[in-house]
């Protein structure tokens, strides 16, 4: 069996995530495929048996749990082997997982690497990165009032080309209160950075477009490092007119069927914000469809006096009106950057 350092297997092998699926799902290696020799339940199963009975009763457990699963195994190995050629397969940290199933398909002919120190050495690779990536770049930071499609516009700016950081993407979180409204939990913090580090990594201009965030977004917060040269970075402004910023919220916080739901759960985080009557009120809204409505009020009566509150604090480089058109506002932009800020490094 072969093993190799996530620094030599990067560019050239495809991985393969043997651990549980809720240690796949809390982050792992950017494109792996999880492949679990066990269960999280098995796993552990087999952790309480190594504690009580020992370590060889762990390890008989684990081969009777793990055997009836490698033809189911085979198959697919068989398959990843035929679409991307070389194989590394890890573990959480190069232990007996991943051992065991490198070693079991080379023993019979189809080369399967380990990747030395499994999941924990790829883990130090991002953390030992983003402060470095951090230090090359320059931040030209979005402002605005909610839902003046931020997010929207970083995509399209993406999409022209230009080097983009979307904090709000790689937490799974809009960042509000009410961020996580149809598009599920927020990731974890290791898989947050794992996303700012795949997007940093491939940033290939001296400035990196971003949206204004808090310290927190969700349940994850950006690391000090990059908070700190956001901050210090060129900050515009966009703004729209407040129904166009409608329009543009009810595309996003409308996408799933549980919506309104949804929606009337999350507005109890409010609760120290607005009145319980007033709050009652927008349940009631809502739960007849009334996104607007809410929307607007939301807005109007706490969202925009809290942000605007600190955006005059802010001596903005440049502002752009925009509307629901977000490549319309990317080229805008574009074309500033390139005038005024490109030209000038």
């Amino acid at each position: 069996m072969n093993t190799l350092k996530y620094t030599e297997a990067k560019e050239k092998f495809f991985f393969i995530d043997v651990r549980s699926p809720s240690e796949y799902e809390d982050d792992t290696i950017t494109g792996a495929i999880n492949i679990p020799l066990m269960t999280d339940e098995e796993r552990k199963l087999i952790g309480t048996t190594y504690v009580q009975v020992g370590k060889t009763e762990a390890k008989r457990l684990g081969v009777n749990l793990i055997s009836p699963k490698m033809p189911e195994m085979f198959e697919q190995v068989i398959d990843l082997k035929y679409k991307h050629g070389q194989l590394a397969a890890f573990c959480a940290r190069g232990g007996y997982r991943s051992t065991y199933f490198a070693s079991v398909f080379s023993s019979i002919g189809i080369p399967v690497f380990q990747l030395e120190g499994g999941y924990k050495s790829y883990r130090s690779e991002v953390i030992d990165a983003l402060p470095k990536l951090n230090d090359k770049i320059n931040y030209i930071m979005l402002n605005g009032n909610t839902g003046v499609g931020k997010t929207n516009i970083l995509q399209s700016l993406r999409n022209l080309g230009c080097s983009v950081l979307d904090l709000e993407g790689a937490a799974n979180h809009r960042g509000s209160m009410l961020g996580s409204i149809g598009i599920g939990k927020c990731n974890s913090q290791k898989k947050f950075e794992t996303k700012i580090y795949d997007q940093l990594i491939k940033a290939d201009d001296n400035f990196v477009f971003v949206e204004a965030e808090s310290q927190k977004i969700g349940s994850v917060s950006i690391p000090k490092f990059i908070s700190d040269k956001m901050r210090n970075g060129v900050q515009i402004f966009i703004e729209a007119d407040i129904q166009d910023r409608i329009v543009n919220l009810k595309k996003d916080y409308t996408i799933s069927d549980d919506w309104i739901s949804e929606s009337i759960r999350a507005m109890d985080m409010l609760n120290k914000y607005i009145s319980k009557d007033r709050l009652e009120l927008l349940k009631n809204e809502i739960s007849m469809g009334n996104f607007d409505f809410v929307a607007r009020e939301l807005m109007e009566k706490y969202y925009d006096p809290m942000y605007n509150f600190k955006s005059d604090k802010i001596n903005y480089a440049a502002k752009f009106k925009t509307s629901t058109d977000s490549d319309r506002t990317a080229m805008e932009i574009l074309k500033w950057y390139e005038k005024d800020v490109k030209t000038k490094q």
